[in-house]
């Protein structure tokens, strides 16, 4: 279901930002994985599945900080535990992460050519902008088949500030040549919907990531519940 709290007009949007992991792919299983192995190398207990899932959007060193709870005072173990889980995931970010169920079809369906408000033809653009490190980022996108929808994928470590600082929302923005009204970021944390309200864009969440609930007390502009969604109000 789409829940709308704020209505805009999609004619008027020419690029759309997505956030990478819980919104266009599921990696949930491979960050897991990774995390739990930089936890037994540093001899810290594993933790649930659901418990490291609702880590993830502010980048690698908050995940493992978080992770390692209370103990994350410890700076030199939380680095430890970095550049295992760094290294690690480099090695399995590809075991199990795929695109939801859907992601092609609608990112094919939102770049089709286009007619604005005044009847002027225009084709969407498309970025991806994570917290994620860029490197496997850029790979992961490529190794999944997605890179051609893209003209930009950039990571937690490509400018000097992450999500929600709008630095590199406002860098696409000047890239592609388009302003706020026209832009849309698309993500499944509140981190996401900050970020676009930090940069004055239009916000899109997504129900079926990794975390939804961070979205209770900074709702986006319109809410969806299922890939295919995407598309309906994009169109």
């Amino acid at each position: 279901m789409i829940h709308t709290r704020r209505p805009f007009d999609p004619r008027q949007i020419r690029l759309v930002i997505f956030d990478l992991d819980g919104t266009l792919i599921d990696s949930r299983l491979d960050l897991v994985h990774s995390v739990n192995a930089a936890l037994r190398h540093i001899g810290r207990p594993e933790l649930p599945d659901d418990v490291i899932a609702s880590y993830v959007g502010d980048g690698a060193p908050i995940l493992i900080q978080r992770a390692l709870g209370a103990e994350a005072v410890d700076t030199a173990l939380v680095q430890q535990g970095l550049q295992f889980f760094l290294s690690y995931y480099r090695e399995h970010k590809l075991d199990h992460t795929k695109p939801y169920d859907g992601i092609r079809e609608v990112l094919a369906s939102i770049q089709q050519p286009r007619e604005d408000a005044n009847r002027n033809g225009f084709r969407r653009k498309m970025a991806v902008l994570t917290n994620k490190p860029v490197v496997p980022s850029r790979a992961i996108v490529d190794a999944l088949g997605l890179g051609p929808f893209f003209g930009q994928v950039y990571g937690g470590n490509s400018f000097a500030t992450k999500k929600p600082d709008p630095e590199g929302a406002c860098k696409l923005l000047e890239e592609n040549g388009v302003t706020p009204e026209q832009t849309a970021i698309v993500g499944d944390s509140h981190v996401d919907v900050e970020t676009g309200r930090n940069a004055g864009l239009w916000t899109i969440g997504v129900s079926y990531g990794f975390a939804p609930h961070s979205m209770e007390s900074c709702p986006p502009d319109v809410l969806v519940d299922t890939p295919k969604e995407l598309a309906t109000v994009l169109e």
